[in-house]
């Protein structure tokens, strides 16, 4: 049987700063200075409106604080020498193989997958819930699950939260939301799987389900709430919901799942290939495919297209040679802010490769090149070479 729990596969420790330093590749300044800032200073708000209409408050991390957060990521959370994900567990966390070396996606169409063939549906949503991840069960995480020194507990539970919980926006805030009940859903998993339940987590939404028509859930329901408590976690009581096969179609994370495998609603497919079709009448209009808003627009369209690929659905091939048509164009205006950029890129590089933002500066400029060869090889062949030398130094 697979893990229930997360599991630390790597038999080392972090025990001191020092040791945290030479684990990150960054200087004992790096750490005392990103640990020293204070609250306010470690994170810059902003906010998003979201689908309901409500508003997100977004906190974007200071580059000291972003640059050890993500070597958290990618040297310990996704590392897969370091941690074993669980197979319950969708969303943030990095695909693997699993038990019997088979690669395994972790997104949300893996996630509705197990789901495939239920008759009945229970759907649990935690709320708010990095807000309400307090920084004592992150410190929890680094201490007791990664077995690491006080001090480097410490102090990463410190550089991960802002006024003593998780915040949305924090690279790390993902990794610590899957981990948090790390020594708690396993065994909950475990009793839900004696009752032939599936259980499965993508992020903050808990979905349970069964092969039996019109299932009482009032026993799964209760062990989640009690596993939620343990971490001080509160239920979204109005996102709580269930669903029978006999009363209406089953969906899990947007996708129906009466199937042998996930499938989009027909009425998502219809709105997908009604924006090819707004797409394809914008490009029409003269002088529009060299807009940054019909740049905008077709690389929304083409990612609802991709979503047609990830489920198989035969539409896909067809509605992406429709988009191939309508590529986006470039314009003369575009060959000075490409230039301007590889010329920053140029000045930049022997102070700033190591920066997010001249990493973000690197790849805004490749795309830009690859826009700029449909109309105009010759002068993206050259500002290709010119780039060639100034790859960032980012990990």
């Amino acid at each position: 049987m697979a893990a229930l729990n997360p599991i630390k596969v790597s038999v080392g420790s972090i025990v001191s700063e020092e040791n945290l330093c030479a684990a990150l590749d960054i200087t004992m300044e790096e750490l005392i200075f990103a640990k020293n800032l204070s609250e306010d200073e470690k994170y810059q708000a902003s906010s998003v409106e979201k689908s309901d209409g409500t508003v997100r408050k977004i906190f974007n991390p200071d580059f000291r604080i972003r640059k050890i957060q993500r070597r958290l990521n990618k040297r310990i959370f996704s590392n897969a020498k370091v941690i074993k994900w669980p197979d319950h567990l969708y969303g943030s966390v990095p695909n693997q193989t699993n038990e019997n070396e088979e690669w395994v996606n972790k997104d949300y169409v893996s996630c509705a997958a197990r789901h495939c063939g239920a008759k009945s549906i229970l759907k649990m949503d935690i709320k708010d819930f990095f807000d309400n991840i307090h920084k004592v069960f992150v410190y929890d995480i680094f201490s007791k699950f990664l077995k690491y020194g006080p001090e480097v507990s410490e102090t990463l539970s410190k550089i991960c939260c802002m006024h003593n919980h998780v915040v949305q926006g924090a690279l790390t805030s993902s990794y610590i939301a899957s981990l948090v009940l790390y020594d708690v859903e396993g065994y909950v998993v475990e009793k839900l799987q004696r009752k032939n339940l599936v259980y499965t987590r993508l992020v903050d939404d808990i979905t349970i389900s069964s092969k039996v028509s019109s299932y009482d859930f009032s026993y799964a329901s209760d062990l989640v709430k009690s596993m939620l408590s343990q971490k001080e976690l509160p239920l979204n009581q109005k996102k709580t919901k269930i669903q029978f096969t006999s009363s209406e179609p089953l969906t899990v994370h947007g996708l129906r799942v009466a199937f042998k495998q996930p499938r989009l609603p027909s009425d998502e497919v219809a709105r997908i290939r009604t924006a090819v079709k707004n797409i394809e009448a914008l490009a029409s209009e003269c002088g529009y495919r060299t807009t940054h808003a019909y740049r905008h627009d077709f690389n929304r369209c083409m990612g609802r297209v991709n979503k047609l690929s990830r489920v198989n659905h035969e539409k896909h091939e067809s509605l992406i040679m429709r988009l191939l048509k309508v590529y986006p164009l470039p314009s003369k205006r575009d060959i000075e802010r490409t230039k301007k950029i590889v010329a920053r890129l140029e000045r930049d590089y022997a102070t700033k490769r190591e920066t997010y933002w001249y990493s973000r500066r690197f790849h805004s400029a490749h795309e830009r090149l690859n826009i700029l060869k449909r109309s105009f090889p010759c002068v993206a062949k050259e500002l290709r070479r010119r780039i060639r030398p100034l790859r960032p130094k980012y990990d």
